[in-house]
Parts: structure tokens; sequence; C-alpha cells
């Protein structure tokens, strides 16, 4: 099959370097000084003008004196840090990133600017060495290492400094985004698309993961579609939808803050969809060595999000992509099961049966109802000890009415929260459906009680008691006419098929004769239905 290619949008990372220690620091300080304070360099890469700013700014870090402890002569009457500003040439440049050069030991640590000290931490094993931040954007992330090389040499920093990363370089940050045709992005952005679905079904309602933003209003205050809309999910959800991924990642659909004032014609006038790695969401840590991996699962969860929307995931002379000045819409062949089909609707549908499996299975006892009212209701974590302690049972007893309904919730860390907002929501109705039946038992029971002081027998009160439950409007027996309001009920439901319907008006029925009422004047009472429509008693009933 064939989808368009995605760019790198932003990216960051931390890269190790330990083969020649801290050489390359002192090969940063050398050329600073050689400069007055500064170097400037360009190089060409891949056919590209680029250009290299070294400078350098104050370090928090503590000098470490004559030596380092590892024995190293420092040397240095001042501990400064390094960046190299490397930029593609050509008008206003949107391609490039900032390198920022540290020096690593074990045992180094830093002020703060109260005079405490804090260790900064470096892997076990690590000896000496450099820490180069990198931070960019619409750079290809393969292309950040091959870039750094060639920059430090323009500015007289060796590149072969900047070898083979150590295995402990880690990712911090990166998206991957194409540009689409406003008129065609509706589908991904609006309030039943894939993006609002994601957070909704997915997303646990308490565990801290949970984000889904829609905004659809600029900074000046501007009604702008699809002006900020994202879902973040963390690794556990995404395995939901995507069950061989493994990092934390956001979904969004945005556009620039010029948009609304741009003409159509121009590209940042259209939204970016894109899916970016969320490095605060777990605590694992993607290494460089994964950074192949972390293209391929951005990739397909991109391009899965568009397919689910309806977006064509192929450029074409329909297509739906718009290029810009960093990104081309250029298609490329992938494997025939490569995109991910999310099926949204079986997961609503799965969590739509956990709940009424669990209604169905005994209903809820008085401690799942008091549980789940307070899952509901809390606004932060609940354990079950707080369940306990604030309505009055047994820890024991609440542990146990959990387990009996596990599939509804999320239980670690001594803490329990229900699975999704969807769940919450089906168990809110349930919740809100439960009590207007209480309420409707007491008012049924307040009725048969009024009966009894009207000098009504037991068996009158039975009846007046089952119409106030089925909402019937029976008139005096000095009317005409006799009236049983079954609403919310289809009449053609209504046939010896569904018993469990014929079975309200039959019960009323035997409840009537039982009170010594007239047979005939049931059997003639216009019985109305949920829809308006109304048909006689006695069709329904046994002759």
């Amino acid at each position: 099959m064939r989808t368009v290619e995605p760019a790198w949008h932003e990216f960051a990372a931390n890269l190790l370097f330990t083969e020649h220690g801290l050489a390359p620091f002192f090969a940063a300080d050398s050329r600073i000084k050689a400069g007055a304070g500064s170097q400037k360099g360009e190089f060409v890469h891949d056919g590209e003008q680029w250009e290299v700013t070294l400078y350098y700014q104050e370090s928090g870090l503590v000098h470490p004196g004559p030596q380092t402890p590892a024995g190293t002569d420092f040397g240095l009457d001042e501990l400064r840090e390094y960046r190299l500003q490397v930029d593609r040439k050509g008008g206003r440049s949107l391609a490039g990133f900032n390198a920022h050069i540290a020096p690593r030991w074990e045992g180094m640590e830093a002020e703060r600017d109260d005079g405490s000290r804090i260790e900064i931490p470096v892997p076990d094993g690590f000896g000496e060495g450099i820490n180069v931040r990198l931070k960019g954007s619409n750079v290809d992330a393969k292309r950040y290492l091959p870039l750094l090389r060639a920059a430090a040499e323009a500015v007289g920093i060796n590149d072969w400094y900047f070898g083979e990363p150590h295995q402990f370089s880690n990712i911090q940050d990166g998206e991957r985004y194409v540009r689409l045709q406003d008129d065609r992005s509706g589908p991904v952005h609006g309030r039943d698309g894939p993006i609002a679905q994601l957070g909704h079904l997915l997303e646990n309602d308490r565990d801290g993961y949970r984000k889904v933003v829609q905004n659809d209003r600029d900074e000046q205050g501007r009604n702008v579609p699809g002006y900020y809309h994202t879902v973040t999910l963390g690794p556990k959800r995404v395995r939901e939808a995507f069950p061989d991924h493994t990092f934390p990642r956001e979904i969004k659909h945005y556009k620039s803050r010029e948009a609304e004032s741009m003409e159509k014609s121009h590209p940042l006038a259209h939204p970016k969809v894109g899916a970016s790695y969320q490095v605060n969401r777990w605590d694992d840590t993607l290494r460089w060595s994964d950074l192949e991996e972390m293209e391929r699962q951005l990739d397909q969860t991109l391009l899965s999000v568009l397919a689910d929307a309806g977006v064509q995931v192929h450029d074409g002379p329909d297509g739906p992509f718009m290029g810009d000045p960093v990104w081309s819409p250029e298609n490329v062949e992938r494997p025939d099961d490569w995109l991910y089909g999310l099926d949204l609707t079986h997961i609503r549908q799965e969590q739509e049966s956990v709940v009424i499996r669990t209604i169905e299975d005994g209903g809820f006892s008085p401690i799942q109802w008091d549980a789940l009212t307070r899952l509901i209701a809390d606004g932060g974590e609940v354990s079950p000890k707080q369940i306990a302690e604030e309505d009055g049972w047994h820890p024991d007893a609440v542990r146990k009415a959990l387990r009996k309904m596990e599939d509804l919730l999320e239980r670690e860390y001594g803490s329990v929260a229900l699975r999704s907002p969807f769940i919450a929501e089906l168990v809110y109705d349930r919740i809100q459906a439960a009590q207007e039946s209480v309420r409707d038992a007491v008012g049924t029971f307040a009725k048969a009680v009024e009966a009894g002081k009207r000098g009504l027998d037991e068996t009158t009160s039975a009846f007046v008691a089952w119409a106030a439950k089925h909402d019937v409007d029976v008139a005096d027996e000095r009317e005409a006419k006799m009236r049983l309001r079954f609403d919310g009920m289809d009449p053609n439901d209504v046939h010896e098929d569904k018993p469990a319907v014929v079975s309200r008006l039959r019960k009323g029925f035997k409840l009537w004769k039982e009170a010594g009422r007239d047979v005939a004047k049931f059997r003639e009472a216009d019985v109305l239905w949920g829809d308006g429509s109304q048909a006689k008693a006695g069709q329904y009933l046994p002759l």
C-alpha cells in the first residue's frame, strides 16, 4: 500500500559521548577563546547550505578544582557551557537546532540559587564525557548526528569527537506531522472524530494520564474550528488501540496563530495533524537506538487516525494534503497490513457490554452503589479505605465488592478508578435511573397510603400502587373513559412474544379485578404508548 510520508517537526534528545572523555568540551573552550567569545562557520550537507555559531553560557555546575574526581587535569579557571546554533540557510529558515554541550563526570554537582548543591546523575560506569542536548525543529531526526558532526568541524572542533553515542543516550521529544487542507480536516477534530473518541473511550478516569483538549478559539478570541484539539494517551491506553506500540503519545490537530488572518492559498492557513512522544507520561526511556522504532509508531498512529476519520492517506491529484515550506507530500510504499484499524466502535460496544453484563449478573449491591457513586463524584484518586471510612462500610466488605465489578475498574497502588470516562457516563446513567426509581417507589408508596386513608381496601391500594409505579393515569370511575399511559414503550413491541411488556398490563388487570372493579371498563380503557399512539387494553388481555 502507499501512504504519504510524514515529516519531523519538534525533536529533542540527550546524546552522551564518552570515547574521548572531556576532550570535546576542552576543544569548545579553546575555540571560544580563539574567537574572542564565539565562532561562526558554514557547511554543505546533502546539497543544502547550513550556517553555525559556537557561543558560550554561564554554568551552574560546581567547578571540580585542579582535577576531576577521575584525576583529569581540569585547567580552566572558569567552568562554562557551550552551544552550537545550526540553521539551514535560505530566506527565513524554519529548519535548525541548538546543541548544548556540557561536561559530565561521576560525582558532578550543580549549585542552586540558594547556594545548596545537588548531584548531577550519570550512568553507572560512565566515567567522564559530555552531554549534548539537542533541540530542534523541521529536521529529519536521522540527520541530527551527521549535522552535529559537520557543524562542529565548521567551527574548528574535530567531528570524530561525536562518534557513536553512549548506549544511555535518550530521546526527550519528537513529533511527526502532515498538513491537511482546511476543508478536509473536519472529521479528524470533530466531536465524534478519532481524537475525541480516543480520549473518551481509552483514558482512565482518574490515573493522571488523561488529557483531552478541544479548543476552537484562538488567542484573539475568534472562533477557529479545529484550532487546538489534542488527546494524550499513556502507554497502557496506547496498547489498547495499538497493541504492539509502547510509549505514551499525544495526537493533535492544530493551526498556527496567524491562520485565520491568512489567505487560503497560504500553506500556514491550513492545519497540521501530528503525533508526538510524551516523555513525562511514563517511567521508561526511549534510547537513541530506538529512533527508527519511534518513527514507525508515530507514523502508524498518525496515519491510522487519519484513516479512521475517512481521510485519504496517500497523496494524489485530489489528495487532502497541503505542502508547506519544510514538507512536501510524497508517497512511500508500506506493507499491506501496516495501518491499524482503530475500531473505536468495537471498543465502545465492549465497554457498554461490560456495564450491562455487570448489572444483569445481579445488579449492584448497596456497597457497590456507594463505591460507584463515590468514584463518579470524587475529583481525585479514591482508595477502598476511603470508601469504607466515608460511607461506613467495613474495608474487607468494600474490597470484596470492588472485586466483583473489576471489569469496570482500574485498581493499582491502593487506589481505584473507573476504566474510562465512557464507562463513567454509563454507570452515572444507571445511578441516575436508580435514584429516579427510588423517587418513584416513594411516590408509589405515598399514593398507596393515601388510598388506604380514603378507606380503600388492600387490593384497591395495590392497584393504585401499580398505577403510580407505571405512570398510569386512571380517571375516576364516574368518568366515561379510563386511560392507561405507558410512557417510553413502543406499541410495536407489545405482542405475545414480548411477555415482559405485556405482563405489566396484565398485572394491572389482575389487581383491578381483585379490587372488585368493573372488568369491562378496564378492557375498554385506552392504552397510550410513548409515541403518542393508542389502543384498547382488551387486545392485550386474555379472554
